[in-house]
């Protein structure tokens, strides 16, 4: 897959086939979208081709919203586009300007006269241009005039899958981790950097690398213990995480920490990644460090279980 950071990058060949859209997450709805627009391009032999936008648009039109939390960075969306077969990724900078462009206009300069649209795919809520006032039924009209053909996937094809990237997060902010992760057709994940912190898992047993996420704008699930999987050097390992301020020694900011099972390795600096499987409980205060040692070892227990 090519990336192209804004359409000037991108050579123009006529025989494309194109869908719009943020695509937070590339959930299984996305998913449904991609294959469409690969299957097609291979009938024409032509390419399949997503515009993108970035920042998310959410981020320039409030930013004052400090809520605002994505399912992926850039940098995540383009490696799950590239594993679904996506030929061509085109980054377009969304600003203010840009959120004034009209329909039409985003028609005439990005579809036609900078990509070369054969067919435009879209969702059959997608609306587009300057107060969403693009609509495939403009689209129907304008497509032909501009040498092109606009095929919108059935309101059934996209409602019985039941997912859009707003439930996803929610069910990330419940910890309901099964659901998110069934309508994103695979295990939620964070990536961050392994640091120091004050070692207080060694003395009960349990050590931890303290992770921090290398993007602000990252969702983290709910406060909670979680089975995870964690990535590292390659390698996958089995693990228990623990999103939260640490009641029990009176903590008071939050800290991701994963205990990774039957791993001694000395990761300081390094990147990892957790993909989370299941919640097994949600953060307690508890009487002492015995006793929460002990609620590790059953935490461990059950984590196995999922695992």
């Amino acid at each position: 897959m090519e990336v192209h950071l804004g359409i000037s990058s991108f050579k123009k060949n006529g025989n494309t086939v194109v869908t719009s859209g943020t695509f937070d997450g590339v959930h299984i709805g996305h998913q449904k979208l991609i294959e469409s627009i690969n299957t097609i391009a291979k009938q024409i032999n032509g390419k399949s081709v997503l515009i993108t936008f970035w920042p998310h648009p959410r981020l320039v039109l409030d930013p004052n919203n400090g809520n605002v939390k994505l399912l992926n960075t850039f940098e995540e969306k383009a490696e799950l586009l590239e594993k679904a077969g996506l030929d061509h990724l085109i980054r377009i900078p969304f600003t203010r300007e840009f959120s004034l462009l009209k329909s039409e206009d985003f028609i005439r300069n990005i579809l036609v006269d900078g990509i070369g649209t054969k067919k435009l795919i879209i969702g059959y809520d997608h609306r587009f241009g300057h107060n969403r006032e693009g609509s495939f039924e403009a689209l129907k009209i304008d497509g032909p005039k501009y040498g092109f053909d606009v095929e919108e996937i059935p309101r059934q094809d996209i409602e019985h899958i039941g997912v859009s990237s707003s439930k996803i997060r929610n069910h990330l902010k419940n910890g309901e981790i099964h659901l998110s992760n069934q309508y994103l057709g695979r295990e939620y994940s964070i990536s961050g950097t392994v640091i120091k912190g004050n070692k207080l898992g060694r003395t009960i047993g349990f050590p931890t690398a303290n992770i921090q996420v290398n993007s602000d704008l990252k969702l983290i699930p709910s406060k909670a213990a979680y089975a995870v999987n964690i990535k590292s050097r390659n390698n996958i390992y089995k693990g228990m995480l623990n999103i939260g301020v640490r009641p029990t020694i009176n903590g008071f900011e939050r800290v991701i920490e994963t205990n990774i099972f039957n791993f001694n390795e000395e990761i300081y600096g390094e990147t990892i990644t957790i993909f989370f499987v299941r919640m097994i409980r949600q953060e307690i205060k508890f009487p002492s460090l015995d006793a929460l040692k002990l609620q590790l070892i059953e935490d461990k227990a059950t984590a196995m279980k999922w695992l």
